[in-house]
């Protein structure tokens, strides 16, 4: 900047300096408090805003909890035991029918209309019952109140019991007090803020900072159907300078930054006088001759090593076709898993998403993988949702439900207990091949975004809302007995709760959470897994056995007679269903599905489509072809048709047991009646060198097929004959082939395997065939 001003002038500002440079400092000053200022109001909201959101999780969450409650006592005091009882006078058995198999019950008792006995207990009981019992006869509805029972607080319900109209008693039930204070001990209170359950005067349970357990009450909100509301608390607001908000104070403190700079500036801009001494400033001759001067701020060298994260060892062959999947202690730990986590977040900032999901299965190791996932989606500056540990498709269910579209289940899906991996969506899609093999690329290649502030974290339990989702959509005509089998995977909490209802009754198998898997391994493909389920189903003479494995993805089905009912025959079931409703839609299928399933699908008016393999790949093609239904030999099955295409064991049970009770034939008669030929199950291999897709790759390159044979490499090798088939393939997620064979009669079989062993022993005459 060239400023005309005199010799006079530029003395004058000269002599001015140390006054401009003062009101410079002071401009300065002002600035930086009204940015700390803002940045405070800025914090505060934030504060303010996630307690208000965690505040209505917990005010949602105990509403869902006590109005089950409620609706269980309605619903006991309709079923014909009480209502007998009721009839016939006997309050007692009236009591001991309302209560039965009622979950986490302390007491529940049927008292005559005059509350008499209430009224003799006072002394021993308190008037806790009382109260309870007359404000449901003085409303006539069931009611629920916090009550000093027994001299502890504990949850109570009321209604008034009626026979032919006129009420004759009120039923009184008692359960713990955690029935209502348990989302509150769920919920992550960051520090300086505070969260409660008060009913009256009274704190039933809190969380956080008791300092500002005072003030709660401004944000209190109530809990529909219940006196009990949650109360929440935090610091005072700061105080506003000038009574700026937050971004007119970074507004202003940015103008002042700018004058405060050019005061500071000015006399240098205006230049010096034309007589002053040029003192010791060197030439550009004599700088160039003096060569670069030394950076006073550089950091030493040996700070920066010292400074340099730690290097972590990552191996390229977790990242698969479909997933991450590795061992842990030896190609997965806590800072590999943070390193994904960090590749994931970078993704998801490229394409603009901030909130992410993540769940877990019940492995061991699950709680570490999710700690360096979360630091490492933090690190990238992304808001994580914690959901717990649960089921793979209650995590997809969570990247719709909490709006997110993008969500990682921690889980080593149906491998041994010492697996672990990721199942990764981004943006609505299932990360596959190139897109999983990218977050290497990213991790390998340092590209990875670092926030300047790490993105938040919080806990949601959404359990009760993929539930009522699905019972909602799914209630069965006729009760059917089922007994499920988790073989101890993550599904056994709240697999048998979907199935209950939808009106089912179950009998549970090995539903106890155990990351060691100790009963069995839980692969319902594997026949071999379900021999107990077998023997339980003919034990309780149940209607039907189903199989979860070990994420709750898969589902396996055995009948009362104890068939093996293979998912490719289950998926002719769903596809007629849906065919009913949608005629021409799209069904893909994979490779390993019976040939019998693509004639009853056009049979039934459908477009059969066979694919690739793998659940990220058909959910892939389900979006391009935008199809109703889908399903993997594997026992994956994917309903677009009134649920969100993803793969789900769980709902597709639901959808299972809607279609069986919906038809005058048993289950076993249904699923008998299903086209069948003689099939084997999945055949696993271990491959040459640990290396299946190079021994496929040759084989598909060598191997030659006489008699008619139609072959297709759309995964591996198929080969199609006027009387079966036979495959190989290999494996995304284990070191293992994968054959599997079909054909109309035994002959056939034997041929088609006789065929495909003299291929393979052609190329590797070690191979260990099991056939």
């Amino acid at each position: 900047m060239d400023l005309k001003v005199s010799n006079k002038a530029r003395q004058a500002v000269m002599q001015a300096r140390p006054l401009l440079l003062l009101l410079a400092g002071l401009v300065v000053v002002l600035a930086l408090w009204l940015a700390w200022t803002g940045w405070r109001q800025m914090q505060d909201q934030a504060r303010r805003d996630s307690l208000a959101v965690n505040r209505d999780a917990v005010a949602q969450a105990v509403a869902r909890s006590l109005q089950t409650e409620l609706d269980r006592l309605e619903e006991r005091l309709a079923s014909s035991p009480v209502r007998d009882a009721l009839a016939a006078g006997d309050f007692a058995a009236a009591g001991e029918a309302l209560g039965r198999d009622w979950p986490n019950l302390d007491q529940a008792v049927v008292q005559d209309i005059t509350l008499a006995d209430a009224y003799e207990a006072i002394d021993d009981a308190g008037y806790g019952r009382i109260l309870v019992g007359e404000a449901a006869i003085a409303e006539g509805k069931p009611v629920l109140w916090v009550v000093r029972d027994g001299g502890a607080p504990m949850l109570a319900l009321a209604a008034p019991a009626e026979v032919d109209g006129t009420p004759v008693a009120v039923a009184y039930v008692r359960l713990p007090l955690a029935r209502a204070s348990a989302s509150l001990a769920a919920v992550d209170v960051p520090g300086s803020t505070y969260l409660a359950l008060r009913q009256g005067g009274f704190t039933l349970a809190e969380r956080g900072d008791a300092r500002y357990a005072e003030s709660a009450e401004r944000m209190a909100v109530p809990i529909a159907g219940s006196g009990i509301r949650v109360a929440a608390g935090l610091p005072a607001r700061p105080q506003a300078l000038f009574g700026l908000a937050a971004v007119p104070s970074f507004v202003v403190a940015a103008v002042l930054l700018l004058l405060g700079y050019l005061f500071a500036r000015l006399p240098s801009l205006l230049g010096r006088p034309e007589d002053e001494d040029a003192g010791d400033t060197p030439t550009l001759e004599q700088a160039l001759e003096l060569g670069p001067m030394a950076d006073d701020s550089a950091v030493p060298a040996a700070l920066v090593r010292d400074m340099a994260p730690a290097a972590v060892a990552i191996d390229p062959g977790i990242f698969r076709a479909y997933d991450i999947r590795g061992i842990v202690g030896q190609t997965l730990d806590v800072g590999v898993a943070e390193l994904i986590g960090h590749a994931i977040g970078s993704l998801m900032h490229e394409q603009g998403l901030k909130d992410i999901v993540i769940g877990r299965d019940g492995r061991l190791s699950g709680p570490d993988m999710v700690a360096g996932l979360t630091a490492g989606l933090r690190k990238a500056g992304r808001d994580v949702i914690d959901i717990g540990m649960v089921p793979t498709p209650v995590v997809y269910f969570g990247a719709y439900h909490l709006r997110t579209g993008c969500c990682v289940s921690v889980t080593g899906s149906h491998n041994p207990p010492d697996y672990n991996g990721f199942k990764i969506v981004v943006g609505g899609e299932t990360l596959a091949g190139d897109a999983v093999t990218d977050l290497y690329a990213r991790i390998a290649e340092d590209r990875l975004h670092t926030a300047p502030a790490p993105g938040g974290v919080t806990e949601r339990d959404i359990a009760d809302d993929y539930v009522e989702r699905i019972a909602s959509d799914v209630q069965i005509d006729r009760a059917l007995k089922v007994v499920v089998d988790a073989g101890n995977g993550v599904a056994g909490e709240i697999g048998p709760r979907v199935l209950e209802a939808i009106g089912a009754t179950v009998e549970p198998l090995f539903c106890e959470i155990d990351g060691t898997f100790p009963n069995h391994h839980p692969d319902p493909s594997d026949p071999d897994n379900l021999v107990d389920l077998i023997n339980m189903v003919e034990r309780f003479d149940a209607d039907l056995g189903i199989a979860f494995d070990g994420d709750g993805d898969r589902l396996g089905v055995v009948t009362r007679s104890g068939e093996n009912i293979f998912a490719d025959r289950l998926l002719m079931l769903f596809s007629a269903d849906v065919l009913e409703r949608n005629p021409g839609a799209v069904i893909v299928y994979d490779v390993k599905c019976t040939g019998r399933l693509q004639g009853h699908i056009l049979r039934h008016g459908g477009s059969p489509l066979m694919w690739k393999t793998g659940h990220s790949l058909i959910k892939a093609k389900m979006r391009e072809t935008e199809a109703e239904l889908a399903g993997e030999m594997s026992g994956h099955f994917f309903f677009g048709e009134r649920w969100y295409g993803f793969d789900d064991g769980i709902y597709a049970a639901a959808r299972l047991l809607e279609i069986l009770a919906s038809r005058t034939e048993s289950p076993s008669e249904v699923l008998a009646a299903l086209p069948a030929g003689i099939a084997t199950p999945e055949i696993k291999v271990d491959a040459p060198g640990g290396n299946p897709h190079a021994f496929v790759e040759r084989f598909v390159a060598e191997a030659k097929f006489e008699g008619g044979a139609r072959p297709s490499t759309i995964d591996g090798l198929r080969v199609d004959f006027p009387d079966g088939w036979g495959l190989v393939r290999a494996s995304n997620t284990t070191p293992v082939l994968v054959l599997r064979f079909d054909a109309d009669s035994e002959e056939a079989l034997d041929r088609i395997r006789g065929e495909f062993r003299e291929q393979l022993l052609a190329i590797d005459p070690g191979l260990p065939l099991p056939f």
